[in-house]
């Protein structure tokens, strides 16, 4: 067989021979984890209630996280307002609900954000090579040596508090660590047989690294964007409590707890609900990072 008719094996097409794709052998061993697909159905009820919640309430009820009654005042959770109404007599349970849809944009876009520029970085990085490589990772070093939530402040003060700006800047410093794990991936792969055959066939440098590198690194990026997740609505949480996040009128969960935090003394319903809503959002996503982590570890493949 001349070199030119190499079949080009990848561990993608290795998988397919078993019978089964990555994908599919991944998500029966996720359906396995009891944890992981209970944090998969928490996160999916909690998007959706977010997502389509206010919507519903302002329909039904005529309820918006803006709308302010002082003369109603705080409430008590009743049957009228489910989570009580806060100092400015809004509708606590809409505002909840508001601050959720905020997180998860936030937390979702700015880990896609901080996926894209890791896994294009890392994957140049790890296929280059040589003196560029290490010139590339040691600007990696610098960066992740200084205090993330220190650049994060400093992105926020200088471009503003909008909030596209803010998903921008969580995601601009966020990337490091994929960075890192996408160019450890591709340095293991750049000199397996299907990378060379597409060599030898001629593909160019861009076509093996965005046609052959990149796609089997997803699974490593998956897992780590899961993992990324929580991590920046955490981080998006803490600017809003500080007063550097999501600006009001706008209700953001951080803004929601450092609201109830002042109050928590007399009007405790506005800390519980707001921290509940991020304690039970939290631990979902990091149950099903987790089962996802699980799921495409290679050590497990061949064992469900």
């Amino acid at each position: 067989m001349t070199q030119d008719a190499l079949p080009i094996s990848s561990p993608q097409t290795d998988s397919l021979a078993a019978g089964h794709s990555l994908a599919q052998d991944a998500w029966l061993r996720l359906k396995k984890n009891r944890m992981a697909m209970a944090g998969l159905y928490v996160t999916g009820a909690l998007s959706v209630l977010c997502f389509l919640g206010p919507t519903l309430l302002h329909a039904l009820a005529g309820y918006d996280y803006e709308s302010q009654d002082l003369a109603y005042g705080p409430r008590a959770p009743s049957a009228l307002h489910w989570f009580g109404t806060d100092y400015f007599g809004r509708d606590l349970f809409t505002r909840v609900l508001c601050g959720g849809q905020i997180s998860l944009t936030v937390g979702l876009l700015a880990a896609s954000v901080a996926a894209c520029i890791g896994t294009l970085y890392g994957a140049l990085s790890g296929y280059v090579g040589g003196r560029l490589d290490s010139f590339m990772m040691r600007v990696v070093d610098v960066i992740y040596a200084l205090p993330y939530m220190f650049l994060v402040i400093v992105l926020v003060t200088i471009f503003g508090k909008s909030l596209p700006l803010l998903f921008i800047a969580l995601g601009l410093v966020g990337w490091l660590m994929t960075a890192r794990i996408v160019r450890g991936q591709v340095l293991s792969l750049r000199e397996r047989e299907f990378v060379l055959a597409a060599r030898n066939l001629g593909v160019r440098g861009g076509a093996i690294l965005f046609r052959h590198l990149i796609p089997n690194t997803l699974g490593p990026i998956i897992v780590y964007f899961t993992l990324t997740v929580p991590s920046m609505i955490l981080q998006e949480a803490f600017l809003s409590f500080i007063g550097l996040g999501v600006q009001a009128p706008r209700p953001s969960l951080g803004a929601l707890i450092s609201d109830g935090a002042q109050h928590m003394a007399v009007f405790w319903w506005e800390l519980v609900f707001p921290g509940g809503m991020m304690a039970l959002l939290l631990f979902s996503l990091n149950f099903l990072g987790d089962g996802v982590r699980d799921a495409l570890d290679p050590q497990l493949r061949g064992r469900s």
